[in-house]
């Protein structure tokens, strides 16, 4: 699964990319850690009446069903992420109903934990090896209840995951969701995830997009679980007797 992120650098870069007026793009204070249950404010891409549009929305969807406080906490934290088997697959599902509602989470890498024997979890800090930003596919919602200090419904999202790949493998290897990785999209298939047209046959080709591990590093970083500075100490890397291949 993922529930820690990371997003050092510039949202104005993506902004560039996608050609976005930087008078539109939200500030947002770079960061080395966040975790999902914080429901904190991140940078997300969508498409919405003819053009693309970068929001800070809160990692932690809201869905309609959630619309009392007393189901907002008592449902939200399980919220962060989303298999795509459930979006794609069971009609059921509140991720099938919500699957033309995509978007992109923007990051500069992602935290994962190992079992490694010991009594504590060995977490790891995954990125690109040749792309400083890159985009997990996420869905989005509107929440049902008004925020009570603006009035607005804000916005919220999850991110997708999928089975991992050999390299993930080796990281996320225990728990009731172990070998499962977040959605990494190629530049060239995040924009296709925002396409408003995707039928349900190509939405679901491109969550069965494995991500080349060849193409990934990793390295082994200090707990995240301890409150620390937020900065770039956070993904240093450490030693550890054992580390996955890169």
């Amino acid at each position: 699964m993922c529930y820690d992120l990371s997003f050092y650098k510039n949202v104005p870069l993506v902004a560039e990319y996608l050609n976005i007026p930087f008078a539109q793009v939200p500030a947002f204070a770079p960061t080395y850690h966040k975790v999902a249950q914080s429901f904190c404010p991140w940078p997300v891409v969508l498409y919405e009446n003819g053009a693309y549009h970068i929001r800070l929305f809160e990692w932690g969807l809201i869905a309609d069903y959630m619309n009392t406080p007393e189901k907002i906490k008592a449902y939200r934290s399980s919220m962060a992420n989303a298999r795509c088997e459930k979006m794609t697959d069971d009609k059921r599902s509140v991720w099938h109903r919500l699957r033309h509602q995509r978007c992109l989470v923007l990051t500069t890498g992602f935290f994962e934990h190992q079992d490694t024997g010991a009594k504590k979890k060995q977490p790891y800090f995954i990125r690109l090896k040749n792309q400083d930003i890159f985009c997990l596919a996420g869905l989005y919602h509107y929440a049902p209840l008004p925020d009570p200090d603006t009035g607005e419904l804000k916005g919220t999202f999850t991110i997708i995951t999928r089975p991992a790949n050999e390299l993930m493998k080796q990281i996320h290897n225990a728990g009731p969701n172990k070998h499962r990785m977040p959605l990494i999209l190629t530049n060239e298939l995040a924009i296709r995830w925002l396409n408003p047209g995707l039928s349900d046959e190509e939405i679901k080709n491109i969550t069965e997009f494995e991500f080349p591990d060849a193409e990934m590093e990793t390295w082994p970083v200090n707990t995240l679980r301890k409150p620390k500075p937020d900065d770039e100490k956070i993904i240093r890397k450490i030693e550890v007797p054992t580390l996955p291949h890169n």
